[in-house]
Order: structure tokens, then sequence, then C-alpha cells
């Protein structure tokens, strides 16, 4: 088995939540199309470095881009898009997150 990414933020716990989005099923963090690092959130990234965000084309999302906080496993942006849990530890992922998808994916 690989590494755990390193997931960067503020406050990050060990399931991937933040100072941000901190409930039971805040736990994702997404691998940046910018710069390769996983971030807590959108606004972690935005605090912590000093590049412009880009979301990623759809053209990628075969890409494994999404941690889940839970048991650590990677989905590419298509698996996560098309499912509510991890289909791994079955841990369900905050269903709000879909209003931020412009943020991170080209939609």
């Amino acid at each position: 088995m690989g590494e755990t990414p390193l997931v960067k933020g503020n406050q990050v716990d060990n399931q991937t939540r933040c100072a941000h989005y901190h409930s039971d099923v805040d736990v994702i963090a997404i691998r940046f199309h910018c710069c390769g690092e996983y971030y807590a959130c959108y606004s972690c990234h935005q605090e912590l470095t000093d590049h412009e965000p880009s979301r990623w084309p759809r053209c990628l999302w075969n890409e494994r881009a999404i941690l889940c906080g839970s048991c650590n496993h990677e989905l590419t942006i298509h698996e996560y898009m098309n499912t509510p849990r991890c289909p791994v530890c079955q841990h369900g992922f905050n269903e709000g997150c879909r209003l931020h998808y412009p943020l991170y994916f080209e939609v």
C-alpha cells in the first residue's frame, strides 16, 4: 500500500475536516489541479497558497483526485461525482459539496 497523501489546510483533523467544513460528512480532500497538492477545501487552498487555483478539465476526470478522509481511499473525480459515499468504507459524503463543483471542476 502507498503512503497516505498529506492533506494541507487550516486545522485539518485526521479525517480531512478543517476549520471551514467540519461536520460528520465533511470527510473528503481534493487534490488541486493547479499544484497537485491535497487540500481540505477551496478556502484552505486560498489561505495557504500564493497562486490561483485551476479547475480539473473534463478530460482528466478519470484522475484520482479525491481522498476519503475516513479510509484514505483515493477516488477519481468521476467516481466521486457519481456516489454519495465512499465505495470502500461506505462513509457518507457531504451532498452539499455539489454546490462547490464549479470551484474545482470544469462543469
